[in-house]
């Protein structure tokens, strides 16, 4: 049996919760282009975010650890996958567009610089009197003008509801600006999710990589509310603590914070009552989020991880490293645009601001090893440029 796009936008009004954004529905694209009959609006989304340059770059940029510190630990890419994973579940959960969530999902941190939040801190602070640095601004950007796959237009033409999801990604450490995209209305419903999986991802998957690499230890974790809810479920000795059960304590807590989010997101939709879209994004407060019982458990996690990981001396050593690197890398292409590739010269031509912004542009895209080759050619002696 093969489905048109039309019998699957009909499947998404007979199966999605009417807070559910239809493909069918979508606000459109910038540029004009006729749907392919086999996928939606939303699914040609995802998959023009795949294959975008931007999108693999992220397999070799930061998410905590370096990428040459090994190759176990979490990258851009591998947490973005696990983005979308989670985002999927929650979607499939509540009656929302899987579709949709996931292109969000998966789009979400690919305005990232190198080195995870030291390099957006790094170029934020180098872009200050040029119009500043933020990497939803630089996704955004990224996806209507930087990407050239189409001779027709620049960028991807997203679909509106994507695009939207970009700039009000929002997280505790990410605040966003919708200038544009109906700023005082909340998110979708599908962009909400994104923004609870990348939460929920990123703690669960820090307190693994931050375990594996010795920066914390069980007993470190021992008493914690979370840690001791996965113990109740499945109990395990912390001086037994190995590689397996460290995957199962994992695996355990992700299952708890994903349940915990439905149960608590369908109780605020069911009170609130919303009948639309619309309904949804005009409701005084997000429904995505943890339950009143869990929100102190996973603040308290928040904020062990906080002090104990990105605070870790290692941690800290390896983003003022960072930071140095690309103050210089910045400096030097800012100061001497002719050490820029012949690709990138004619957007740096013009005056100041044009050409902070072609340099920002080009050292946002680099990922980590490339910025250390590129330190390497530009500032060590025997090395050929």
């Amino acid at each position: 049996m093969l489905f048109t796009r039309q019998e699957m936008e009909e499947r998404e009004r007979q199966t999605l919760a009417p807070y559910g954004l239809k493909s069918a529905d979508s606000q459109g694209r910038e540029h004009e282009e006729d749907e392919p009959a086999d996928r939606t609006a939303f699914q040609r989304d995802r998959d023009r975010i795949i294959h975008t340059t931007a999108f693999r770059r992220l397999e070799y940029k930061t998410q905590v650890f370096v990428n040459h510190e090994g190759d176990y630990y979490r990258t851009r890419l591998t947490h973005t996958i696990e983005v979308a994973q989670i985002g999927r579940t929650i979607a499939r959960a509540l009656g929302a567009n899987e579709d949709l969530t996931e292109a969000i999902c998966l789009v979400h941190d690919i305005g990232h610089p190198p080195f995870g939040h030291s390099g957006e801190a790094s170029l934020e602070r180098l872009m200050k009197q040029f119009g500043g640095f933020d990497h939803n601004k630089q996704a955004l950007r990224i996806v209507t003008v930087l990407e050239r796959r189409y001779r027709d237009f620049p960028g991807l033409n997203l679909t509106y509801e994507v695009r939207e999801g970009i700039v009000k990604h929002e997280t505790e450490y990410d605040v966003s600006s919708a200038a544009g995209y109906a700023p005082k209305k909340r998110g979708s419903l599908e962009a909400q999710i994104a923004n609870a999986a990348d939460e929920l991802a990123y703690t669960a998957h820090d307190l693994d990589d931050g375990l594996y690499a010795r920066l914390l230890t069980p007993q470190q974790v021992d008493g914690m509310q979370l840690w001791e809810m996965v113990r109740q479920q499945k109990p395990f000795r912390t001086e037994d603590f190995d590689e397996l059960t460290r995957h199962e304590v994992i695996r355990r807590l992700i299952g708890i914070l994903v349940r915990d989010v439905c149960q608590a997101t369908a109780a605020r939709i069911e009170q609130a009552g919303p009948k639309s879209v619309d309904a949804l994004q005009r409701l005084r407060a997000n429904v995505i989020g943890h339950s009143d019982a869990l929100a102190g458990p996973v603040r308290e996690l928040k904020d062990f991880l906080y002090k104990n990981m990105y605070y870790h001396y290692r941690t800290v050593r390896m983003a003022r490293k960072a930071e140095r690197f690309l103050t210089m890398l910045f400096n030097v292409y800012l100061e001497d645009p002719d050490q820029l590739p012949h690709s990138v010269r004619p957007a740096a031509e013009g005056d100041a601001a044009q050409r902070a912004r072609a340099v920002c542009d080009y050292v946002a895209g680099m990922t980590d090893r490339f910025a250390l080759q590129e330190y390497e050619k530009l500032f060590e002696p025997f090395t050929r440029p």
